[in-house]
């Protein structure tokens, strides 16, 4: 008998429809539960071919949990060794080499010292020319750590005033400085298995419970166009990354999308903020994904998805030949003044 797991927190309805849903489809020699974790011991195996991951990015004792799974032969979703040393502004560097869009961003030194350093830490670290950071990005801008997520720590900034106050206050974080993009349309859009893609508009603005409330705004043969190129791009985003179960949110200017936010690895799937459709959709497909992923499941060996970026480069290859790698920079194109967001 070959059992799936799912390892949660406080969320509540998702857990639940997932493993009632691969349990209905009775699938032999495979059943669905809670994970249930006795005395972890370092290298002894634990009784499932799958676990699904929604709660370690807070929980660091599950994390080296699903570790010493995933080194046993436990599928995790998604790999936890690669969701430990991901980040995002690494995110936007693989969007890059893949040819997908993203705001021209700069990494900010922390304002603080870490602790244990001094100023002869950092004398590899040239004065920062803010000048010069401000006209390659712009105002409106956002600054956000370039790592982690959930919207903490996000400032949206309009001028240098605005930004060395806000600088202030980030201690020891280390910050992302990124352009605005003044968006006509929006989308978030769930990612399962490198292959299903769920294209939902969204609003960010809006309170959580609503923010899937909202309508693509292009329209005919652009909606068609913009959609399928949303989707080609979700698909290698999530390919170079390696990523199993993920989301990826686009803000579209001038008909084009540019990736925003791209590594949310347990990504709300909650029915009261997706909604009923979009919830029954991440179910089917998240449990059809689980079961394909305990059938191949193989006892004792690895059994984790390593992104495009990996495996190439253990071969010492790129992602992308240079010449098709694409500049995050504005196309040449006008701005129109439309609403700005950030992750």
């Amino acid at each position: 008998m070959k059992k799936i797991g799912i390892l949660f927190g406080q969320e509540n309805t998702f857990p639940q429809a997932f493993v009632d849903r691969i349990n209905e489809k009775k699938q032999k020699d495979i059943i669905a539960e809670f994970v249930s974790i006795p005395q972890v011991e370092q290298a002894v195996a634990t009784d499932y071919a799958v676990i699904i991951d929604r709660i370690s990015q807070d929980v660091p004792f599950y994390r080296a949990y699903l570790k010493n799974a995933a080194i046993c032969g436990t599928a995790v979703i998604n790999n936890p060794f690669w969701w430990s040393a991901d980040e995002k502004f690494f995110n936007n560097a693989v969007a890059v080499q893949v040819g997908v869009p993203v705001p021209k961003t700069v990494l900010l030194p922390s304002k603080d010292r870490p602790d244990d350093t001094n100023e002869k830490s950092f004398r590899n670290l040239q004065m920062m020319n803010w000048d010069a950071i401000f006209q390659h990005i712009g105002f409106p801008a956002f600054m956000k750590p370039h790592a982690g997520g959930g919207w903490k720590h996000v400032y949206k900034l309009h001028n240098a005033e605005e930004f060395f106050r806000a600088y202030g206050e980030t201690n020891q974080l280390v910050m992302l400085f990124q352009e605005a993009i003044d968006f006509d349309d929006y989308f978030r859009c769930y990612c399962i298995g490198g292959k299903e893609v769920r294209i939902m508009p969204y609003e960010p603005r809006n309170p959580h419970h609503l923010r899937y409330v909202s309508e693509t705004k292009a329209t005919g043969p652009a909606a068609k166009k913009l959609l399928a190129t949303v989707k080609d791009y979700v698909i290698k985003l999530n390919q170079a990354l390696g990523y199993d179960f993920n989301t990826v949110e686009f803000a579209v200017r001038d008909g084009i999308p540019y990736a925003i936010d791209f590594g949310n690895p347990a990504p709300d799937a909650d029915v009261y903020s997706v909604g009923q459709e979009n919830f029954d959709w991440v179910v089917e497909t998240a449990a059809n994904y689980a079961i394909e992923r305990a059938r191949a499941h193989k006892p004792g060996q690895s059994n984790l998805t390593w992104g495009t970026f990996i495996r190439h480069s253990a071969q010492g290859q790129g992602l992308a030949p240079a010449a098709t790698q694409t500049n995050a920079a504005d196309p040449a194109k006008p701005k129109s003044k439309k609403k700005t967001t950030a992750s």
